[in-house]
């Protein structure tokens, strides 16, 4: 028996409703999502909107981490930044402090100018003259760019998401982990890259046998 027209025409509205909600529903999930804030994050650079950047990252936690991730690395820091790792090595705990601060600092400039040249020279005076920026601009080549986010787990108030860049200059791609809690309004706040002492030792074997592969 054919199903009646306006019957047909009832079965397509609400697949359209459905398809509709669904959607909302998708957008409203993803702007209180932890995606959504990296995407802010990620704007406010482009704006240079300080007061947005920091709602959505956590300067002071990701720079503290960093530090910490960083000086593990310092026996590989050489192949990147020369004496990097000689600066690193050894007397973290009277550093650490001094290298939180000017790394902060360089963020911040960033964030305001978008120049890692104003970044690198606003960051305050300091006995170890490492820049935290000038390490991420080894990691990642000028040309490289945004392929899309790799994976996102949200357990609770906790995420974690992967963001997959394109490193030309090796010929492959490399992922960034971000750790976000949520805060007590509700909106996502960036706190941790969990994967840098990786992403060094990965960039430094790279780059050796580029080096090696040249001679």
């Amino acid at each position: 028996m054919a199903t009646p027209v306006y019957m047909k025409r009832l079965l397509l509205l609400v697949a359209l409703l459905a398809l509709v909600a669904g959607g909302y529903y998708y957008f409203s999930a993803l702007r209180k999502g932890p995606e959504y804030a990296l995407i802010q994050a990620a704007n406010a650079t482009q704006t240079h909107d300080l007061a947005a950047f920091e709602r959505y990252v956590d300067v002071d936690a990701l720079t503290g981490h960093l530090v910490d991730d960083v000086a593990s690395q310092s026996n590989l820091l050489t192949a990147l930044v020369p004496g990097g790792g000689l600066a690193l090595r050894g007397g973290l705990g009277l550093l650490k402090p001094q290298l939180a601060q000017a790394a902060h600092k360089e963020v911040q400039r960033y964030v305001a100018t978008g120049s890692l040249e104003a970044a690198q020279a606003a960051a305050p005076k300091r006995l170890v003259s490492i820049s935290f920026l000038g390490l991420a601009s080894h990691l990642f080549s000028p040309d490289s760019k945004f392929k899309g986010v790799k994976y996102s787990t949200d357990k609770g108030d906790e995420a974690l998401v992967g963001l997959e860049f394109t490193q030309p200059r090796y010929d492959t791609t490399m992922v960034v982990e971000v750790k976000l809690l949520k805060e007590p309004d509700g909106h996502w706040q960036a706190k941790q890259i969990t994967n840098t002492g990786e992403l060094v030792k990965y960039v430094a074997r790279l780059e050796k046998n580029r080096l090696l592969g040249g001679q």
